[in-house]
C-alpha cells in the first residue's frame, strides 16, 4: 500500500459539509432542520387519539420499510435498543438452553447480563475477539440463540441471512440497532428483532423498538417463570400478549418530539427509495473508505474478512509501526489527539473507537451520510495523521 494520493502536510481544500460520523447518536437526514419538529405533538397526551396514531404511525411504517413478514407484531419500548434486548432476555429466556455470541461490546454485555445477572444453568457463550466473529458452524440453532446482526463497536456483521438456519428449535434473538434499515435481515429466520431510531434513521435516543414473531409471540405467552419483572419489561398480562404496547400504547411516556422526528426520518426513507436505497446509500459510504484504506498504508479495517465488514459502523485500525509500538494508554492518548484535530477543523465529529475496542477510528457509514462527505473526510484523516507522525 501507498499513502494516500495527495499532500499530507497540507490542509485538504474540501471540507465535508456535514462533519457529523458519530455512531449514536447518528447524523440527521440531509437537509433536516429543526423545522422539521414544528407539526410535534407538544402539550398532548402521548394516550390521546392523535398521540396514539402518531406512535403508531411510526410503527406501521417502520414494519412496511422494513419488509415485516404478516403476524409480527412491532412496538415503541422504552430505553432504546438496549431496553428492547433486556426487556426480551428478561421475559423470554430460560425454557431452553441459550447460545450468546459475544464479539464487542453490546453483545459482550448481552452475555454478561445472561450469565450474571440472569443466572441462567445452561448457558454456551461464543466468543471472538474485535475484528471477527465467532464460528457460526459452532451455534446450535436447537438452543434460544442471541447474537447483534452488525457489531456497532467492531465493525463486524453477520455476512449473510443464510447464516440463519431455516428451520430451528430455539428462539433467535437479534440485535439489529445498526443494522436496520441499513442491511437485509432475514425476517423468516429470525423471532425477535431490536433496534433505535439513533442509529440508521438518525433519530433521537431514548427509545426502542422491538419486533415479534408469532413463534415469539407463543413464548411469551406460555412461558412461566418466577423471576421478577419490573414493569418497563412487562410484555404480559394474565398470560395473554399486551396487544396495545404494538398498536401505540407505550409503556412509558415517550417524547412527542422524537416521536415527529422519527416520523420525518421515516417519510425521508420512503421518500429516497426505501430500503434498497438506504442499503446503497450506506454501502456506497463503506465503498468510499475501502477505496481509501487499499492506498494507505496506515490503517486498515478493524474486520479483515470483507464478506464481514460493517457498511454503518465502519471501524478502522491504525497498522503504523510507530503507533502499535505504543502501549494501550498512549494509543489512546494519540486517538484522542488525532480526533482533536479533526474537530478543531470542523471536519470531523465523535469518530474515536469506542472506548473497550482497540484504539482507532469509527466512521458512521449509514443511509443518513452523504458518500461525498465521506470523500471529503479522508484526506482529512491523512492529513491530521501525519501531523502526529514522529519526524526522523
Amino acid at each position: 500500500m501507498t499513502i494516500s494520493q495527495h499532500n499530507v502536510s497540507s490542509r485538504p481544500a474540501i471540507r465535508p459539509a456535514n462533519p457529523c460520523f458519530s455512531s449514536g447518536p447518528c447524523a440527521k437526514r440531509p437537509g433536516w432542520s429543526v423545522e422539521a419538529l414544528s407539526g410535534a405533538l407538544t402539550g398532548r397526551s402521548h394516550r390521546s387519539a392523535e398521540g396514539r396514531a402518531r406512535l403508531n404511525d411510526v410503527i406501521e411504517r417502520s414494519a412496511a420499510l422494513l419488509g415485516l413478514p404478516e403476524g409480527w407484531r412491532v412496538g415503541i419500548v422504552p430505553a432504546s435498543d438496549t431496553g428492547a434486548m433486556e426487556m426480551v432476555l428478561w421475559s423470554v429466556l430460560g425454557a431452553r438452553p441459550v447460545d450468546v455470541l459475544a464479539f464487542e461490546s453490546f453483545s459482550a454485555l448481552w452475555a454478561q447480563d445472561i450469565v450474571s445477572q440472569l443466572k441462567l444453568d445452561d448457558v454456551r457463550v461464543l466468543s471472538a475477539d474485535y475484528g471477527a466473529l465467532p464460528d457460526l458452524k459452532e451455534v446450535n440453532w436447537d438452543h434460544d440463540v442471541v447474537l447483534a446482526w452488525n457489531g456497532t463497536t467492531s465493525g463486524v456483521c453477520v455476512p449473510s441471512p443464510d447464516a440463519v438456519p431455516a428451520q430451528h428449535e430455539g428462539l433467535v434473538i437479534c440485535d439489529a440497532t445498526s443494522a436496520a434499515f441499513a442491511m437485509d435481515l432475514p425476517w423468516d429466520r429470525l423471532d425477535v428483532v431490536t433496534w433505535s431510531w439513533q442509529k440508521a434513521l438518525g433519530g433521537e435516543a431514548a427509545h426502542g423498538m422491538l419486533a415479534l414473531s408469532p413463534r415469539a409471540v407463543a413464548r411469551l405467552e406460555q412461558f412461566k417463570t418466577d423471576r421478577p419483572l419490573p414493569k418497563i419489561f412487562r410484555l404480559t398480562k394474565k398470560g395473554a400478549l399486551i396487544e396495545p404496547i404494538f398498536k401505540g400504547d407505550t409503556i412509558n411516556t415517550p417524547s412527542m418530539l422524537c416521536v415527529e422526528d422519527a416520523l420525518d426520518s421515516l417519510k425521508w426513507a420512503e421518500s429516497v427509495g426505501g430500503l434498497p436505497a438506504l442499503k446503497a446509500r450506506s454501502q456506497a459510504n463503506l465503498a468510499e473508505v475501502a477505496a481509501w484504506t487499499e492506498k494507505t498504508d496506515w490503517v486498515e479495517f478493524l474486520a479483515q474478512n470483507p464478506a464481514q465488514r460493517s457498511s454503518t459502523s465502519i471501524c478502522l485500525r491504525i497498522i503504523a509501526p510507530w503507533f502499535l509500538a505504543l502501549e494501550r494508554k498512549e494509543q489512546v492518548k494519540t486517538v484522542k489527539q488525532l480526533t482533536a484535530l479533526l474537530e478543531k477543523e470542523g471536519v470531523a465529529f465523535d469518530i474515536a473507537s469506542y472506548r473497550d475496542a482497540p484504539a482507532g477510528l469509527r466512521i458512521w457509514g449509514g443511509a443518513t451520510v452523504e458518500s461525498a462527505d465521506v470523500r471529503a473526510l479522508l484526506p482529512w484523516l491523512d492529513w491530521a495523521f501525519h501531523q502526529l507522525t514522529p519526524r526522523a
